[in-house]
């Protein structure tokens, strides 16, 4: 038999377990001190944090979320009304992977003690108050992914030290008061993805390092005072370089730029200083406290060698211990509320969220109408499409501003238009539909869905993603942005009071119009042939390249027959309802056909009604009556006569004698508004 372990041994091993129970205890607590703080500091008159007690455990509190041990990692408090400012002790909260304070009205600085978080992933402090200086020591926050302190009134230049956050995919900085030049440094980035220095006063021209960025997708610099030739690498971003009103900017190869020449130089007074930034801070790491022992190793007495009593000491030794263990275990289950781990599969959560999004789940609203949840099948979705395609209720609140009025874009008896920001900075248009106007089958439901999620092409609107809520009763989808509103806007203009269309960009618009309708119409593997059943001059959007994108597309196919069936009046009042519908009652390519035909009729003649007189002067091709006057004469004949013979064919009153969209794309080949 083996000799039992000596007293000094079991001395040891519980005072090395008390140790480690002490400094749990410890850290529980300093956390709820740094909590109190930070509360006061967020909301001074107690009106939104009324959860934070003094005697309450964090991770119940309102808008925090825990991990696995218990250390508050997540603060979700954006849109909250707070009117305070950030606290510096917000450092000592050392487990924290997420701070969302955006959609506030903070003021202040921008503490720099913040930069002693380095488990922090996302940043988001933007539409907020906020001022100063962009702390420098930011830099040393390394596991940092997003960065957002856009719309603040954030002063002095962009710190150079950026470069060195390797893992940062997005830094919005956009509408602020930043000054000083675009340091080179970020070109180091190599994640980087998405950059927006929009509406400042920074200067200088744009570093070809960072045009070589990697990863680079967006690069929006509107709104500056920048000068200089562009670089060319920039052309590889395509839509996603905005570079709009910067007067001094030069380059080949950019169709809004003029050539540089070789006097070409750079605004004087402002020099080309990409070193500049923020200087003369440390970029050191605080030390990390001391931890003090209970003794030091020289002053620690020798132990006895006494072998009196041995297991009664070891007794009661392990009682204390299984004591404190027993307290410890009790703690970490009390704690165990709203944890929020590293895993973005989190069981409890109901509404689900992203792969690709930040593993942020929703605090508030756990239980949702979810027509996904506890499917296995889900209805043709693959479980990675599902993931890509769900947003949780938090984004889409986050996104709208919580619905805000100044987000509305338009509303229906049956859906509200919000126009929104994600995460990652893009903007997106989010329509908000009741669940009473959904289809009540779940199946039908999910089908619908699987059918908008399918769409993809270069001229219909593309699904970013949906989300169905209880709490808000309702299913939301998410859409991309288009900037140029839609086609109504452009017809009836008067000229000099609104944007004239040219002859070449209405060719273009009937192309790509009848490209999207033809591609819905068509039956692919994982797309069946849709009919649009709405088309409108209010249902084509336009890019700000002028490329329209028919939108709703799909949309019948999750909502009521009553919805649907609803929204004829309008259409039958501008014309775009065919004439056999009053006998059918059925939707079919060729209804879709007479709307583009009427379409065709109001690009042509710049009017929102066409009138008979227009649909004659189509068909016997008298310009005069059908031709829009604001062109003043600047069109093509044989253009014209062309796309007035398929708008007269289209809108015929015989189904029969109508052409399909395929064929119409066929004819319209040729046109490209040249001679």
């Amino acid at each position: 038999m083996g000799s039992m372990p000596s007293p000094l041994f079991f001395f040891f091993f519980f005072f090395f377990l008390f140790f480690t129970i002490q400094c749990c205890f410890s850290s529980n607590t300093s956390e709820l001190r740094a909590l109190m703080d930070i509360k006061a500091a967020l909301d001074p008159d107690n009106q939104y944090l009324t959860s934070w007690t003094t005697k309450g455990d964090p991770c119940s509190f309102e808008g925090l979320a825990c991990n696995e041990q218990g250390q508050v990692a997540n603060i979700s408090l954006q849109g909250k009304g707070l009117s305070g400012k950030i606290s510096p002790v917000i450092a000592e909260l050392k487990h924290l992977t997420g701070l969302y304070l955006h959609y506030n009205s903070l003021y202040g600085e921008v503490p720099r003690e913040i930069a002693n978080l380095t488990q922090l992933a996302d940043l988001y402090l933007n539409m907020n108050n906020l001022s100063g200086e962009i702390p420098p020591e930011i830099a040393q926050m390394d596991s940092l992914r997003v960065l957002q302190l856009c719309y603040n009134q954030l002063t002095g230049s962009i710190p150079t030290q950026f470069g060195s956050l390797k893992k940062l995919n997005v830094l919005a900085l956009q509408s602020n008061q930043l000054t000083g030049a675009i340091p080179a440094s970020l070109g180091d980035l190599g994640t980087l993805i998405r950059l927006d220095l929009s509406f400042n006063d920074l200067f200088g021209s744009i570093p070809t390092k960072l045009a070589d960025a990697p990863l680079l997708e967006v690069l929006d610099i509107r709104n500056n005072s920048l000068s200089g030739n562009v670089p060319l690498a920039l052309k590889r971003l395509n839509d996603g370089f905005l570079f709009q009103n910067n007067l001094g900017l030069c380059g080949s190869g950019f169709a809004s730029l003029e050539p540089c020449n070789t006097s070409y130089q750079t605004n004087p007074t402002r020099p080309e200083a990409y070193g500049q930034g923020v200087t003369g801070m440390s970029r050191e790491k605080p030390e990390t406290a001391n931890l003090r022992l209970p003794c030091e190793q020289s002053q620690c007495s020798k132990p006895s060698k006494s072998r009196k009593g041995p297991i009664l000491v070891g007794l009661v030794v392990v009682t204390v211990a299984l004591s404190a263990i027993g307290l410890l275990t009790f703690k970490q289950y009390r704690n165990r509320k709203p944890k929020l781990g590293t895993s973005f599969e989190e069981p409890e959560a109901k509404e689900g969220y992203r792969k690709k999004g930040s593993p942020l789940v929703s605090l508030e609203y756990t239980n949702g109408w979810d027509p996904l949840d506890g499917s296995r099948n889900f209805n043709g979705f693959t479980q990675d499409v599902l993931q890509s395609f769900r947003f949780n209720l938090e984004e889409i609140e986050t996104a709208t501003q919580y619905f805000s009025e100044s987000n509305l874009l338009g509303k229906s008896n049956f859906a509200a238009t919000y126009k929104g920001f994600l995460r990652d900075g893009s903007a997106v248009v989010i329509k908000s539909i009741s669940k009473t106007s959904c289809k009540s089958d779940d199946s039908e439901f999910l089908k619908g869905l699987n059918v908008l999620a399918s769409l993809k092409h270069e001229n219909v609107v593309r699904l970013r993603g949906f989300c169905c809520s209880k709490a808000r009763g309702g299913c939301f989808l998410v859409y991309d942005f288009i900037p140029n509103g839609n086609l109504l806007q452009y017809l009836d203009v008067k000229d000099g009071d609104g944007t004239v269309l040219d002859w070449s960009t209405r060719v273009s618009i009937v192309k790509g119009i009848a490209k999207g309708i033809a591609y819905l119409h068509e039956y692919k593997v994982n797309k069946p042939a849709l009919v649009h059943q709405n088309i409108s001059a209010k249902k084509v959007l336009v890019d700000h390249r002028f490329n329209p994108l028919l939108s709703d597309s799909g949309l019948h196919n999750i909502l009521t027959i009553d919805i649907v069936f609803g929204s004829l009046k309008a259409s039958a009042a501008m014309g775009y309802l065919a004439p056999e519908y009053a006998n059918t009652g059925r939707f079919t390519e060729k209804s879709d056909v007479y709307a583009f035909g009427t379409l065709v009729l109001q690009l042509l003649s710049g009017k929102q009604k066409v009138t008979s007189s227009v649909r004659l002067g189509a068909e016997t091709r008298k310009y005069q009556d059908f031709i829009d006057p604001n062109l003043h004469g600047r069109f093509f004949e044989h253009e014209a006569a062309k796309l007035a013979r398929i708008a007269w064919l289209c809108a015929h009153e015989c189904p029969i004698e109508r052409p399909s969209m395929e064929e119409v794309v066929q004819e319209l080949g040729n046109c490209n508004g040249r001679p």
